[in-house]
Formats: C-alpha cells, sequence, structure tokens
C-alpha cells in the first residue's frame, strides 16, 4: 500500500449547516448526492451524513458528540495566519478550544471545532516547510 491519503470524510449530523461553515471560511464546496466535496491542496474533504457513513464503513453509528479521537490540521506560513484563520473560524460558527500560543512542543498553533464537533489545529511551525503550493514535506526526525 502507497503511503497516501486522498479523502478525508467527516460525518456530519446537520449536512447544510457543515457546508456553510466552510464555505465560510472561504472553501468552495460541491454538493453531490447527499456529500459535500471540497478540494483540499492534494485531498480532498467529504462531507457526509454520519449514520450513512457509518453503514457504508459496516460500523454502527456511535454518539454524535464528543471527542471523535482525530484532529484535523491546517499549517499556514506565519502566526499572524494563525491569528488571522481562527478569527474566521470563530465568525464562521466554531468554537476555539485553545487559544493560540506557542505549544510545549515550541510551534505557534491554536485549535478549534467546527459546528460538528470535529477539532481543527491551525499552526506555524517552521519545522514543517510549506511548499509554494501548500503541501507539507516532513522533516526527517531521525537527524535531530
Amino acid at each position: 500500500m502507497e503511503q497516501r491519503i486522498t479523502l478525508v470524510t467527516p460525518g456530519v449530523r446537520d449536512l447544510a449547516r457543515a457546508k456553510g461553515f466552510y464555505e465560510a471560511l472561504g472553501w468552495q464546496g460541491q454538493e453531490v448526492e447527499g456529500t459535500v466535496f471540497f478540494q483540499a491542496g492534494g485531498l480532498g474533504l467529504v462531507l457526509w451524513d454520519r449514520d450513512e457513513l457509518a453503514e457504508d464503513c459496516g460500523l454502527e453509528p456511535g454518539p454524535a458528540t464528543g471527542y471523535g479521537g482525530i484532529a484535523l490540521a491546517h499549517n499556514v506560513r506565519s502566526e499572524a495566519e494563525v491569528d488571522a484563520l481562527l478569527a474566521v473560524a470563530e465568525r464562521a460558527g466554531g468554537t476555539v478550544t485553545r487559544p493560540a500560543a506557542v505549544n510545549a512542543i515550541g510551534f505557534y498553533s491554536s485549535t478549534f471545532t467546527d459546528p460538528e464537533g470535529h477539532a481543527w489545529e491551525i499552526a506555524h511551525n517552521s519545522g514543517f516547510p510549506l511548499a509554494e503550493d501548500g503541501s507539507i514535506t516532513l522533516p526527517d526526525f531521525g537527524s535531530r
């Protein structure tokens, strides 16, 4: 299996509300048969009804509240971008769960949840350089 993620699909209770939130962040989505697809750099984010997603995965639907055990991350090029994106997310209806600050590892970041409770980290980490297209290249941790 190649090391690759092509789609991330958070299950949502209210597709219209979730779509509106991401569009308020400036994302452009396409609604297709009860899902919403967003091009997010080199991968896609797909919003899908939570119960339908569980069924498609062969799983029983679980509780729709609380932390789901995964966080999405959006790395940016400066601390000012962290602050700006956090403000946009909050205005769009997101909830700041950790204010922007230098974290224990030494980079500047913050976290928020979208209206469905999915956790997002916004981070500026000079050790994770971003290419012009926004893709990230992880450093060789063995050389540290």
